[in-house]
């Protein structure tokens, strides 16, 4: 296989990927703002805003682009797209001039916006966050791309990437759980589409074999978890207790949600607790996968992910976990 350019490979998602192309074996470098703390002998640094930096960096055959803008607390919305579809347009154009023919995308299941329960690819493209709609738009960058060049492109939509070594949403929820924290805002009966970052690897790893002219895949590992099934079952193996602890009505909490919003305006300073974190918690946002990747088999199911994450972050004392999580 062709040397592999992995663009943002420094990252959460870009480092599990990593590790899979050198257990295969596989020729790789890492471009990326920072060195690779795994793999810092295949480091180049460059920042993909800078088409200079980036063409002196990228030497590989086929790319795939993990690099994007994705933090929620990005003061400056215009830095989506200076990063996430300027940044791909850059790639586009180099990888046009070098007859790279294959680029593997990872862009997000926020492109659906506040999408119907279930919602595969076939699904309307309508995002309604800046993050989501710089994803969009990069996609458009891609394409164009592909029309226009013949290669292959596969974009890879993922639901909430979750494990080891992150600390995203997922595991804030479980550090606090874990500190006794936590409380449940509503009935909990909302399911949540999550993907375990070693199954998100291989899936990338995966379609590196598959050359289409265009493919679009969601990636979730179901079946899907309620809040509550996650809540309980994080309770009872972080701390042996059952249920889901303390409780508030989805009313309740957002009033309060709505009084912090105040309270920041008021301010001028953020909180961590606001409406629309609020919203989003409660909200039922499950994901399907209308098309199929050919001889994909998820090497994790999404209870074995989340043991491993459970194992490596807060349960390192337990020698059964701690010897699942272990690569």
């Amino acid at each position: 296989m062709d040397k592999i350019s992995v663009i943002g490979g420094a990252g959460f998602i870009g480092t599990a990927f990593c590790r899979q192309l050198a257990r295969a074996g596989q020729e790789f470098e890492v471009i990326d703002l920072v060195p690779s703390r795994q793999f810092s002998s295949r480091s180049r640094i460059a920042d993909i805003r800078d088409p200079d930096a980036l063409s002196a960096a990228l030497s590989g055959q086929v790319v795939v682009h993990l690099a994007a803008a994705h933090r929620d607390d990005l003061r400056d919305p215009a830095e989506y797209f200076r990063t996430n579809v300027d940044g791909t347009r850059n790639i586009c154009q180099l990888a046009g001039q070098r007859g790279i023919g294959q680029i593997v995308f990872t862009s997000s299941v926020a492109v659906y916006g506040a999408a119907a329960p279930g919602t595969d690819e076939t699904g309307p493209v309508a995002p309604d966050t800046p993050y989501g709609q710089s994803k969009a738009a990069a996609e458009g960058v891609l394409r164009d791309w592909q029309e226009q060049t013949g290669g292959s492109l596969t974009l890879l939509r993922p639901a909430v990437v979750f494990g080891e070594g992150n600390r995203g949403n997922v595991h804030r929820l479980l550090a606090q759980i874990a500190a006794n924290e936590f409380v449940m805002v509503g009935d909990g009966a909302n399911a949540k589409s999550m993907a375990y970052v070693g199954n998100v690897a291989a899936f990338l790893f995966a379609t590196l074999g598959q050359r289409p002219d265009l493919a679009v895949y969601n990636y979730a590992d179901g079946p899907d978890m309620t809040m509550a099934m996650l809540v309980e079952h994080a309770r009872q193996r972080l701390s042996g207790r059952s249920g889901t602890g303390p409780r508030i009505s989805y009313a309740l909490g957002m009033t309060l949600g709505r009084l912090a919003d105040r309270l920041a305006r008021a301010t001028g300073r953020g909180h961590p607790v606001n409406a629309a974190r609020i919203e989003k918690f409660c909200a039922e946002t499950t994901f399907a996968r209308a098309a199929e990747l050919p001889g994909f088999a998820a090497p994790f199911t999404l209870h074995e992910g989340l043991e491993r994450l459970l194992a490596a972050e807060f349960l390192q004392d337990d020698p059964v976990m701690s010897l699942l999580a272990a690569e």
